[in-house]
């Protein structure tokens, strides 16, 4: 019973000490991210304006559109989000609605899986912004995903660029 009662307490303090993973956002409503792979950039909009930007790392082979399963790349188009994480091993983490039905098809005629389960998603290693090593996720820092996961809102468009 002691033990109990501490670990309530010891949780609280962690609590009110600002230690939680979600924070409440209550600006703009996030309308729009655009990923831009070449310069590691991810820009948060509502509208036309500009609310946040994140530096990030991709997976471990970044260049081009993701084609299967494995291939280490991150999709470019146009997708959503489409779900949450709040249990991620990578911190927190949205989810992006690949693989769409173009990329569905495309892989059928290669015979291969488009893979999935495609995230923004926080990190368990130190973040550098120039490292890629994900398998095909946009990974920042765990600050800015609890950021992110308070801000973007599921059904919020994400387009994805070279």
């Amino acid at each position: 019973m002691r033990v109990l009662l501490w670990a309530a307490m010891f949780a609280g303090l962690m609590i009110s000490a600002g230690c939680s993973r979600f924070i409440e956002y209550n600006g703009p409503e996030v309308t729009r991210i655009e990923v831009h792979k070449s310069s590691r950039v991810m820009y948060l909009f509502n509208d036309e304006n500009l609310l946040e930007s994140y530096a990030f790392e991709l997976g471990f082979a970044p260049e081009g559109h993701k084609v299967q399963e494995g291939d280490g790349r991150t999709p470019e188009g146009r997708y959503f989000i489409d779900r949450r994480n709040p249990n991620s091993n990578y911190y927190l983490s949205i989810g992006i609605s690949y693989p769409n039905a173009q990329d569905r098809e495309a892989a059928a005629e290669l015979g291969v899986s488009p893979g999935g389960d495609i995230f923004v998603h926080g990190t368990t290693r130190p973040f550098r912004g120039r490292d890629d090593w994900t398998a095909g996720c946009i990974a920042v820092t765990n600050a800015e995903m609890r950021q992110i996961y308070a801000m973007v809102r599921d059904g919020t468009i994400i387009d994805i660029y070279p």
